[in-house]
């Protein structure tokens, strides 16, 4: 497993692959086995939130913040750096209450407050949007965002695949206990997409110039789906994806075919991991 300076690496695989363990072997929570953990430099510092965060809810945020600050010693202004991870969290007004009070959503955003008190180095986050609704997790995803903005490298591991696909910039897929598939993103999509190219177009109007325009260029008649009025023309593994997509959009609009959509289908990385994991 390689993780970059900078990166914002999505860690996936199945319930019980090993992710959890290899996030509290890399935060020294738990001893290694065999292997080794190196990093960049001798002296790192590592936030990681776990994916229930236990905190003590008779406090509010700022006095939970204040005990992080003395846990880890910090050397700053207390007072401004709550205020600044308050802020960047969403929780400037929501400290003032009693964490009991927190919704779901409230208690991973003072976690993450906590998590990056100390300006980690490397920061792990372990399912930081479960259970959360659709507000919550965004709110979530744009505070990741926020971070990996300003470099921090981040680990993220979840098993929702679109927060993956929207913020990272490296994923590593896990398969019984052995990393199957691990590099920058566009590059695992292009590896995978090379098996697998299709132009998908339709032309509901025009349905029939279009499939004798593309079967005079392609030599065959393309699939064609009567309900969605879609046509798929699959893209041979030697050709030029792109060259071929231009290719057909060029004979559909000689032949007077204005198509209503037109793509060079992309893997999803959910297609993706059920790939590799299967």
């Amino acid at each position: 497993m390689t993780v970059n300076k900078g990166d914002v690496y999505g860690f996936l695989g199945k319930n019980g692959c090993g992710k959890s363990t290899t996030m509290n072997i890399v935060s020294n929570i738990i001893p290694k086995g065999t292997g080794t953990v190196t990093f960049g430099k001798e002296d790192i510092k590592i936030g990681y939130l776990p994916e229930s965060p236990a905190m003590f809810d008779y406090m509010n945020g700022y006095e939970y913040l204040e005990y992080i600050a003395a846990c880890c010693k910090y050397k700053g202004d207390v007072k401004a750096r709550i205020n600044e991870v308050l802020t960047l969290t969403g929780m400037l007004e929501g400290g003032k209450r009693r964490i009991k009070g927190y919704s779901r959503g409230m208690n991973q955003r003072l976690g993450i407050a906590a998590t990056i008190f100390d300006n980690p180095d490397l920061l792990i986050l372990d399912e930081p949007t479960s259970a959360l609704d659709p507000q919550g997790r965004a709110e979530v995803m744009n505070i990741i965002t926020e971070l990996a903005n300003t470099g921090t490298t981040i680990i993220l591991c979840t098993h929702i695949l679109s927060d993956v696909e929207r913020v990272a910039n490296r994923i590593g897929i896990v398969r019984d206990g052995v990393m199957a598939v691990e590099g920058d993103i566009e590059e695992v999509r292009q590896s995978f997409e090379e098996k697998s190219k299709k132009i998908i177009f339709t032309a509901f109007g025009d349905k029939e110039r279009a499939v004798k325009a593309v079967a005079d260029i392609i030599g065959t008649t393309p699939e064609c789906d009567e309900k969605t009025g879609e046509i798929t023309i699959p893209v041979l593994p030697e050709e030029n994806g792109e060259e071929k997509a231009r290719e057909v959009l060029d004979a559909l609009l000689r032949a007077g075919v204005v198509p209503e959509s037109f793509a060079l289908s992309r893997k999803t990385l959910e297609e993706i991991y059920l790939e590799t994991i299967s």
